[in-house]
């Protein structure tokens, strides 16, 4: 692992306080930098700061700000490798998930660069009355949004939501998880080098609930990527204020197989999306509905595909799966699959911690027999477990997917077309077919988010970007024809304005 340029990235931390956080390098537990603590105080400062800087950012014209997006997408690719180490040593993960989650950004900037002059040019609307009023409607930005990062995908996804909001011409206060600020940090140095003027994006670090409360406190808008519970809280926050937010929330996601999916394919998708990052991922499956008469044979060849993969710590691409992130995470994950061992559950493979390996490694475990009684049954595991349900019809796979209070992730496997006319009838934000994740969160132009309780709003595509805009319309009145003259008795105006109004029906004008 390269040197970790603690100094340099300490820099851009808005801190008052004498405290410090200690990130720690997740394989062995030794630190890897010592960063300040933000406290309530400097969130508002860096709010205040953003709001400077926001204003003459706004009035910055596009292409300029595109240029400093084209200078940042250079050197996202150049310093990748240093990327991935830090992302590696902050969350334990696996070399081929760091090279994925830095994928993330090179894409929303390359696909902001090309479609954010035609999302947020100006656009023409018909006028309340024809040639006499011009109405234009403006994308104007909130002015200083918040965005609140998770720890699972800490260089992705305080990217995908920061990108955009200074594209379209917001300051942003982020705040990441402490035990992974290191990579988003490193990010913001190369906004910087790539020409960022100072202040629009500023870092606090700190406890989540306070200092991810004050940032809800105090900007214009909130992008929050996390749990359930404590989405529902931003929410609440946000409301109080009558601010907009957006939510990314948990997921417990499934997969169905058809009957005619080709086995071996299909558990191969169906362990990378489980197992992806050591199943820390919202998007990851956690149910998998198979027909009955192909049950047997699809868990022989899952279990096959998942005592093949490379469990084990290393810079390398020598692992196919890495650790998980902390004791929390290893407690939780060991909680669930002792949980559904003691009350029946079969153990088809895994389903044991690997101290040998280093502090927080688990076995990528696959569970058979699950019942409602059990807490990896509906509970969100985050974390490298799965399990495996039998179905007699393609709607009771339906049925039963659908039962979740979620609906961030679906996958659908078998004939292709079969396959797509499945997928709308399951109730989450993105469906998959014939793949896990990567097809529907990879396509950068379509909306990604979730239903119901995985949360509101939506990343990447059209609305990835104008999420952080207000709506504005500039109505011009050309010629005086609105409102009563005054020599012009009301009865009469009525009756024209009917008149009028019958004639635009009847030219179809509205």
């Amino acid at each position: 692992m390269r040197p970790v340029p603690t100094e340099q990235l300490r820099h851009y931390v808005v801190a008052s306080t004498s405290d410090t956080v200690t990130p720690v390098e997740v394989y062995t537990g030794a630190e890897l930098a010592t960063l300040p603590r933000s406290g309530p105080a400097d969130v508002l400062t860096a709010v205040e700061r953003g709001r400077r800087a926001q204003t003459a950012w706004a009035a910055t014209d596009l292409a300029d700000r595109k240029a400093i997006f084209a200078r940042f997408h250079g050197l996202l690719l150049a310093h990748r490798e240093e990327l991935a180490d830090l992302v590696q040593a902050e969350t334990g993960k696996a070399r081929r998930d760091a090279f994925e989650e830095i994928a993330e950004p090179v894409l929303v900037t390359s696909y902001y660069l090309r479609r954010a002059g035609a999302l947020l040019r100006p656009r023409r609307r018909a006028g309340a009355m024809p040639l006499a009023v011009r109405a234009t409607e403006l994308r104007v930005p909130h002015g200083v949004v918040g965005v609140i990062a998770p720890w699972n995908y800490p260089l992705a996804l305080s990217m995908a939501d920061a990108i955009p909001a200074l594209f379209a011409g917001n300051a942003v206060v982020l705040k990441p998880d402490s035990q992974t600020a290191l990579s988003p940090l490193l990010a913001v140095d190369l906004m910087h080098r790539a020409g960022l003027p100072e202040h629009l994006i500023q870092v606090v670090l700190g406890d989540g609930p306070v200092i991810g409360a004050a940032v809800v406190d105090s900007t214009d808008f909130v992008a929050f990527t996390g749990s359930t519970r404590t989405g529902i809280e931003v929410a609440a926050r946000a409301a109080e204020r009558l601010i907009g937010c957006s939510l990314e929330l948990g997921g417990k996601n499934p997969m169905i197989v058809l009957d005619d999916a080709p086995l071996d394919r299909a558990a191969a998708i169906a362990a990378r999306g489980a197992f992806a990052n050591a199943g820390q991922l919202c998007l990851s499956m956690e149910r998998i509905y198979v027909p009955e008469p192909t049950f047997d044979a699809f868990a022989k060849r899952l279990v096959a595909v998942t005592e093949n993969l490379r469990l084990g710590a290393g810079y390398d691409y020598g692992f196919d799966v890495g650790s998980l992130v902390s004791a929390a995470q290893l407690k939780r994950v060991s909680e669930h699959v002792d949980d559904a061992r003691a009350k029946g559950a079969r153990v088809l493979s895994g389903g044991r911690p690997r101290p040998d390996l280093g502090p927080y490694f688990y076995e990528p475990t696959v569970l058979a027999e699950v019942n409602p009684d059990m807490l990896c049954h509906t509970e969100e595991t985050f974390g490298p477990v799965v399990s495996l349900y039998p179905y007699r019809t393609l709607d009771e796979a339906v049925l039963l997917a659908n039962q979740s209070a979620f609906g961030l992730n679906a996958s659908v496997l078998g004939d292709a077309r079969r396959a797509a006319a499945v997928a709308p009838r399951l109730r989450a934000g993105t469906v998959n077919v014939n793949d896990a994740v990567n097809s529907a969160y990879g396509s950068t132009d379509a909306p990604m988010g979730g239903m119901r309780a995985s949360g509101l709003g939506r990343r990447h595509g059209a609305e990835g970007l104008l999420k952080y805009t207000e709506a504005q319309t500039v109505a011009v009145q050309r010629i005086p024809v609105l409102g009563v003259p005054r020599w012009l008795p009301f009865r009469v105006y009525a009756r024209v304005l009917v008149g009028a109004l019958k004639a635009l029906r009847r030219l179809r004008i509205r």
